[in-house]
C-alpha cells in the first residue's frame, strides 16, 4: 500500500484553504504555509489598537454555492454566521432596488419595476437591458467594457450613475469605463438571473478569518494536516523526491498548490523557470485598490440598513457593523478602485469620510478612525484579460487564486472555486504518476 501523498499549500487564504480541504478529503497529508498571523489572505482578521477588525468588507451572495457548500463540509452553518437578506441595494440620495422574497424570476422583475429614484423610462431601460442580456444567454463581446455594453443598450446617464456604476465597482472593483462587460454579466447571470436565493445578500456576523478559513484549518488538522501561520515561503526548489520548501527545509513534498497573491508568484517561483513567463505577466498586470475606513461613533449613530451606497463623494458603500457584529456606532466605509483619494494621506481620507458622513446623516465627529488600505486588493477586471489556468508546466505544481481563469471577478467565491480546481487537478496528476 502506497503512502499518502504529501502536499504543500503555499498561502492560507480562501483559495489555499479550499485546496487544503479537498486534498485531505482525498487522503493527502497537507501542510499549509501562511505568511500572516491569521488565515484568510486578503479577507482576514486584523488586530489594531482599538480591537479586532477585518482588513476589508466583503458582501457575499446566495449564488456563492461552492463557498457555502465548503462551509457546511467543515462544520460551519451559514444560517448562524450570516445575516441573510433579500437583495436590497440602496444608493443615496434616492435610489433603491429591493427584490421581494418571491420565486424567481418574479423577485427580480418586481424589484426592477418597483425601483425607486428612477423615471419610468429609466426603469424600462433597466428591465430591457437585463431581458436582452438573458435572451443573449448572458453573453456579449469579450472585448467590450461595461461602458460599451451600456451604450449599446441605450442606458440613461442617471441610471448608470445610480445603479450601474456602483454595481460594477462593487462587483468587479473596476470602473465601468475599463471593466469587463462579460464578467459583470457572469455575476448578474448567477445572481439576478438565478434562483431567488442566489441574489440574497449575506452579511458575515463574524470576522473573515473565523468565517471559514479557521474552521477549514481545524478540519485539515483533524484529518492529519498541519497549519503554519507566520511562515513565509520564499523559494520552492525541485528535488529528486519532489519539491522542497524553504520554510520546511527538512521535508519533501510530492506536489505544491501555489495560493499566493499573483504579484508574489515571481519571487516564490524563481527556481521554477517554466513558470517565469506567467509570473512576469502577472507582475505587470494592473491592480486595483480597496480602502476601508472604520469610524467609531456614539451608539445612537446608525444606518437604516446594514449597507447603504452613495453616488456622490468619496464614500461608496457604508456598512453598519452593529447589524452584524453587535458593535454599536462602528461604521465601515469601503472605497473601491483607483481615484483621487489614493493620493491623500490616511488622515486626509479619514477626515473627508467623517465630513461626508456628518453631512449626510447629521453625525458628530467620530471618537476614532482607522484606515486599512489594500493597494493591490484585486486585479483590474478588464475585457478579454488572459488569466492563467490552474495547471502549470509542472504537472504537480498548481495555481490557486481568484486571479486564475474563471467566470468570476476577484471574489471569495472565485477564490474557493480556483482552490477546488487546483486540488482536483493535482490529484489527477498524482494518480497518473502512481499508475505509470
Amino acid at each position: 500500500m502506497s503512502r499518502p501523498k504529501r502536499i504543500a499549500v503555499v498561502g492560507g487564504g480562501y483559495a489555499g484553504m479550499a485546496a487544503a480541504v479537498r486534498l485531505v478529503q482525498a487522503g493527502c497529508t497537507v501542510q499549509v504555509f501562511e505568511a500572516g498571523p491569521a488565515l484568510g489572505g486578503r479577507a482576514r482578521r486584523v488586530n489594531v489598537p482599538e480591537g479586532e477588525l477585518d482588513n476589508g468588507q466583503h458582501l457575499l451572495l446566495g449564488a456563492y454555492g461552492t463557498l457555502l457548500g465548503l462551509m457546511r463540509e467543515v462544520g460551519v452553518d451559514p444560517a448562524q454566521v450570516f445575516l441573510d437578506a433579500p437583495l436590497d441595494l440602496q444608493v443615496d440620495p434616492d435610489f433603491r432596488l429591493h427584490c421581494p422574497d418571491l420565486p424567481a424570476p418574479l423577485h427580480s422583475l418586481v424589484g426592477l419595476l418597483r425601483a425607486q429614484g428612477l423615471s419610468v423610462s429609466g426603469k424600462l431601460a433597466l428591465v430591457r437591458a437585463l431581458l436582452q442580456a438573458q435572451l443573449a444567454r448572458w453573453r456579449t463581446r469579450p472585448d467590450w467594457t461595461v461602458r460599451d455594453w451600456l451604450q449599446a443598450r441605450a442606458q440613461p446617464a442617471d441610471l448608470i450613475e445610480r445603479f450601474w456604476r456602483p454595481l460594477t465597482v462593487a462587483a468587479l472593483n473596476t470602473p465601468p469605463e475599463i471593466a469587463s462587460a462579460q464578467v459583470l454579466l457572469n455575476v448578474l447571470r448567477d445572481s439576478l438571473g438565478g434562483p431567488a436565493f442566489a441574489s440574497h445578500m449575506l452579511f458575515p456576523r463574524v470576522d473573515f478569518s473565523a468565517l471559514w478559513p479557521e474552521p477549514a484549518g481545524r478540519y485539515v488538522e483533524r484529518h492529519g494536516g498541519k497549519i503554519q501561520c507566520g511562515s513565509m515561503v520564499r523559494r520552492i526548489e525541485p528535488i529528486a523526491a519532489g519539491y522542497q520548501i524553504d520554510a520546511a527545509p527538512d521535508d519533501a513534498f510530492d506536489g505544491v498548490v501555489l495560493a499566493v497573491s499573483p504579484h508574489r508568484l515571481q519571487s516564490v517561483t524563481a527556481n521554477l523557470p517554466a513558470l517565469a513567463d506567467t509570473a512576469a505577466r502577472l507582475q505587470q498586470w494592473p491592480y486595483q485598490p480597496i480602502v476601508t475606513v472604520y469610524s467609531q461613533y456614539d451608539a445612537v449613530c446608525q444606518l437604516s440598513a446594514p449597507m447603504l451606497g452613495r453616488s456622490t463623494g468619496v464614500c461608496q458603500w457604508i456598512f453598519d457593523r452593529n447589524y452584524t457584529h453587535a458593535t454599536p456606532g462602528l461604521i465601515a466605509v469601503v472605497i473601491s478602485a483607483n481615484g483621487a483619494h489614493m493620493q491623500w494621506s490616511q488622515a486626509e481620507l479619514a477626515a473627508q469620510v467623517a465630513t461626508e458622513l456628518g453631512a449626510a446623516y447629521g453625525w458628530p465627529a467620530p471618537r476614532w478612525q482607522r484606515v486599512i488600505s489594500e493597494k493591490r486588493a484585486t486585479f483590474a477586471c478588464t475585457p478579454d484579460l488572459q488569466r492563467p489556468p490552474n495547471a502549470t508546466p509542472y504537472n504537480t505544481v498548481w495555481l490557486a487564486g481568484d486571479y486564475t481563469a474563471g467566470d468570476y471577478p476577484a471574489t471569495l467565491e472565485g477564490a474557493v472555486r480556483s482552490g477546488v480546481a487546483a486540488a482536483v487537478g493535482l490529484m489527477i496528476e498524482l494518480n497518473k504518476e502512481q499508475q505509470a
